[in-house]
């Protein structure tokens, strides 16, 4: 479980001689098959150190009647029951404060975070030496696949003070690499950032999409001059879905003069392993020498290749870990592949979050994600605001009647447009995403602003609401 000398063998004295290459870590680049035989040589050593440290696995496999020495290859993994989030809660409750999946000893534990508990309460994730820079390399191969180089400066824009990993592994992993953050976080509010962007001119800002666009469309008000005069050039977006909606992306790309890349992750096998690259075709794995994943078919609860078109849940094994490793971890997030090869060499297949698995709603029959709805609410602006939410008043998340859906109207327009405007969006939503909406609109202002950092999209309070 040597991740440290792993990295440190291709990581260069002076960081700054990556400035020409195209990628952070050969792995980004190497060969399938060559992958193929690392990730299987590392899941034989993951396995021996969970059959001899993890008591939550031990009683796992032994539940389903399965040796730790079964799983040797990829396909191996089939054989194994999933890790649910419940599971990890109810671990973490059972045995506080990092759980009885918790696979190495408490005086190695350097650091923890939290997840941002979107749903639930948070997972404390616990931390080795090893695991810290394990994050740190997979974070500098998503920012430098981005465009983001050794010598650069970042505004940090996620949030700093709520111990998430938006906040100090990001300014952690953005040191390791070689780039200089700004840590005003989000919390810091929009007159802080955008005055420190003023007088540093940053290349980058990294920050949740919703909240990059409300703090560039701030930008006038605070400083007199618009956001794509402060020198950005990359706009690092994550956290939500937004920077995979292409109305929003060109929101950013627009109000900060700068290229928009997304970045994918989770707190429990770490904070970002997919990245996408300058081509802007997708979000590419970049962390295959530390987690194998599987695409899981939500229709037939089938793997399936990672062939172009392709959806479905994202399945995760961690090789190489030591303090939380998690086996075939049910990630929640649902995707499309957008192809297997791309222009700058990345062999790490690519794909676009169009959800979560818990988010979706199946309205009479019809699968339907938050996020979808969004991105046709926010194609409708400035008819509306951008702005909507989903008010599931019903048990569970199926529903034979109309999904309520309260959308903000446009800023300036009349309410006596209302009508027009909610038969409009019903006839856009049935017509793009084949389900009927029961549409209410509301004030521009009624909901929270992006500049919380975290936008719900679904939500199942505002009872007193049309």
């Amino acid at each position: 479980m040597a991740s440290r000398e792993y990295n440190m063998q291709y990581r260069r004295a002076d960081a700054a001689g990556k400035k020409g290459d195209t990628c952070w870590h050969p792995i980004e680049v190497m060969p399938l098959d060559e992958v193929r035989k690392l990730q299987e040589r590392k899941l034989v050593e993951q396995m021996a150190y969970l059959k001899e440290r993890s008591p939550f696995y031990q009683k796992k496999f032994a539940d389903a009647g399965v040796s730790f020495d079964e799983i040797c290859t990829i396909e191996d993994l089939q054989k194994l029951p999933f890790t649910y989030k419940t599971e990890i809660r109810e671990s973490l409750n059972a045995n506080p404060p990092f759980g009885h999946h918790l696979a190495a000893d408490r005086k190695d534990i350097v650091q923890m975070q939290a997840s941002s508990g979107t749903t639930g309460s948070p997972s404390y994730v616990a931390l080795t030496e090893n695991d810290a820079e394990m994050w740190h390399e997979m974070n500098a191969r998503c920012f430098f696949a981005s465009g983001i180089r050794p010598g650069d400066m970042s505004l940090h824009g996620f949030a700093l003070a709520k111990g998430f990993v938006g906040g100090v592994p990001i300014t952690q992993s953005m040191q390791y690499m070689g780039v200089v953050d700004i840590p005003i976080g989000a919390d810091g509010g929009a007159d802080r950032l955008l005055r420190a962007a003023a007088d540093l001119r940053p290349r980058v800002l990294a920050a949740a999409p919703n909240f990059a666009v409300f703090l560039g469309e701030k930008a006038p008000d605070i400083l007199g001059v618009e956001a794509k005069t402060l020198g950005v050039e990359v706009v690092l977006v994550g956290g939500e879905p937004g920077g995979g909606i292409p109305a929003i992306r060109q929101r950013i790309e627009e109000v900060w003069g700068a290229k928009c890349c997304e970045m994918l992750g989770g707190t429990d096998m770490a904070v970002a392993y997919w990245g996408e690259c300058e081509e802007q075709s997708g979000m590419h794995m970049v962390g295959m020498d530390y987690i194998i994943t599987e695409l899981l078919d939500p229709e037939s609860g089938k793997v399936i290749p990672f062939t172009d078109g392709a959806e479905g849940e994202l399945i995760y094994t961690a090789i190489g870990r030591e303090a939380n490793p998690l086996v075939r971890f049910r990630s929640g997030d649902h995707v499309e592949v957008r192809g297997t090869s791309c222009a700058c060499g990345r062999t790490g297949p690519k794909v676009r979050c169009i959800g979560r698995t818990d988010d979706m709603l199946i309205i009479r029959g019809a699968n339907v994600f938050p996020s979808a709805i969004q991105s046709v609410i926010t194609d409708m602006v400035p008819e509306t605001n951008g702005v909507m939410r989903v008010l599931a008043d019903f048990e569970g998340h199926t529903s034979q009647g109309a999904l309520k859906v309260l959308v903000e109207r446009g800023r300036g327009r009349s309410a006596d447009q209302d009508a027009a405007l909610k038969k409009s969006i019903e006839t856009h939503l049935r017509n793009s995403l084949a389900f009927k909406a029961d549409v209410r609109i509301v004030d521009s202002d009624t909901f929270e602003k992006p500049g919380a950092v975290k936008v719900a999209l679904t939500l199942r309070e505002y009872p007193d609401l049309p």
